[in-house]
């Protein structure tokens, strides 16, 4: 049986998806990190970039937004055959107050991308008030399905209203429908009201977003059970999955992502290195721009050729990196290095296992194929931060880079310092450094130092520091403290 386990009995709120015995899907949220999609927002318009055709809005969170002219209801609603090639400001102006939904969370120092577009999304339908389009579910089981919702949508709904017919309307009645677009109507209402109150940006509606992940995840496997620490969230899925499933409530002293061994897969997402099988490995290097993987047969070999060995470790690893995408939420642009591969027919195959593979990916996902040097090339859309966005931050020491300059570099840079003295009136340098520069500094028995004293005519001496990093500081200068 598939597993939902969800330990959501403190702040930091996570579940795993368990597949076939096999860990497919990891969402953690913490306080402060909360994605704010969908939350709808009361904003102004702090500065219009005709440039962009945008403009920054401030909606009450610690960056301002960004909303793109195509994004304005104005403009939407235009019917102005010209106003592709006419500037954002005949649509919006410094100052101006709209109701904005996040469509995408801020991600370093980009600040979250905005919609005045708003969606309010029920079980059958998304009703967008200032939509002005009408949609219906691709996955309808014939064209007459489809036209028989959109002429019903267009008999129905105000000129400028849109309306998705989502795949679970497809089977209801007509009257259904019309009560809850109802429904939607009057919420968009009573938000229009309540924002006539406020006197600054700030939230209007937030979703939960922790518990709508939880249901979609459930939603999306059969033969689920839900194992969770918090008996508020197994009430609550239970209310909301009518047909009911089997729940178990987890009150183990043990946590209980330690006890499914969820714990221990969230480490390894968290490791460069993904081993495959038969000692071939993966190396996943996530930056700021793009994320590397780096495929390399390790101790693998083939029953056969080389040849086999490459395909063999190539196909492993592209249904792992399918996974690792999915597992670690990485997104933008992502290179995969696989080993090199002779012919087209190879690559294709590759690229074709990859590709289903990603066909499970709830996040939209594009494969643009081999370059030149063989490094395979697609994109995935970023709503959120990845794993290690969530669970890391830079290190204070490297500052993200991984690298420190050595002991070595450190000693020659105070050297370099301590010559700036030379010809002073000082006779004594105090200098705090860790051991290893003072080591590198000073030299055997002490030889570099006591050349170094000589030259400057300066006695130097050091205490001790206990940086975490190479380092020195010259703390003072003057006159010798010793006696006589």
């Amino acid at each position: 049986m598939n597993q939902l386990i969800i330990n959501a009995n403190s702040r930091e709120k996570r579940f795993a998806l368990v597949k076939n015995g096999e860990v497919e899907k990891i969402y953690i949220e913490q306080p402060g990190q909360q994605s704010l999609v969908g939350n709808i927002y009361l904003g102004i318009v702090e500065k219009v970039i005709p440039g962009m055709n945008a403009a920054f809005v401030n909606f009450g969170e610690e960056m301002s937004g960004f909303l793109q002219k195509d994004k304005l209801p104005s403009y939407v609603l235009s019917d102005d055959e010209n106003k592709t090639n006419r500037s954002i400001s005949s649509y919006v102006h410094q100052g101006e107050k709209l109701l904005v939904q996040v469509e995408k969370d801020a991600a370093g120092t980009k600040g979250a991308r905005l919609t005045g577009i708003i969606e309010l999304q029920s079980d059958n339908l998304v009703y967008m008030p200032q939509g002005k389009y009408i949609a219906v579910s691709k996955k309808a089981d014939s064209a007459d399905t489809r036209d028989k919702w959109r002429e019903f949508a267009s008999q129905v709904k105000m000129p400028e209203e849109g309306l998705i017919f989502r795949t679970e309307s497809l089977n209801q009645t007509e009257e259904v429908i019309l009560r809850e677009m109802q429904h939607q109507r009057d919420q968009y209402a009573q938000m229009i009201k309540s924002i006539s109150a406020m006197k600054k940006p700030g939230i209007v509606r937030s979703r939960d977003y922790f518990f709508e992940q939880a249901m979609a995840a459930l939603l999306s496997v059969e033969n689920v059970e839900v194992i969770t620490d918090c008996l508020d969230m197994k009430k609550r899925i239970q209310q909301n999955h009518p047909e009911g499933i089997e729940s178990e409530f987890y009150n183990g002293k043990e946590n209980v992502f330690s006890f499914y061994k969820i714990e221990q897969e969230i480490e390894r997402l968290l490791k460069k290195i993904v081993w495959l099988e038969k000692g071939a490995y993966m190396v996943i290097d996530q930056g700021e721009a793009l994320t590397m993987i780096d495929v390399n047969t390790g101790k693998f070999s083939g029953k056969n050729d080389l040849r086999d060995t490459v395909t063999k470790t190539n196909l492993n690893a592209a249904v792992e990196a399918a996974r690792q995408i999915r597992l670690r939420d990485l997104a933008g642009i992502i290179l995969i290095d696989f080993i090199d591969m002779k012919n087209d027919s190879e690559r294709n195959k590759v690229q074709k296992l990859i590709q289903k593979e990603l066909l499970q990916d709830e996040r939209r996902t594009r494969i643009i194929g081999f370059t030149e040097l063989g490094i395979l090339q697609l994109t995935r859309k970023k709503t959120k931060q990845s794993l290690a966005e969530t669970l890391t931050e830079k290190c204070w020491t490297c500052g993200g880079s991984g690298q420190v300059l050595s002991s070595e570099t450190v000693a020659f840079r105070l050297e370099r310092a301590l010559w700036e003295y030379k010809s002073s009136d000082y006779d004594e340098v105090l200098v705090s450094a860790t051991d290893e520069v003072i080591k590198q500094f000073s030299g055997e028995g002490d030889i570099h130092k006591l050349r170094l004293e000589k030259a400057l005519d300066l006695k130097i001496k050091f205490s001790l520091s206990d940086a975490a990093k190479p380092f020195y500081e010259i703390l003072k200068v003057g006159a010798s403290t010793e006696s006589g």
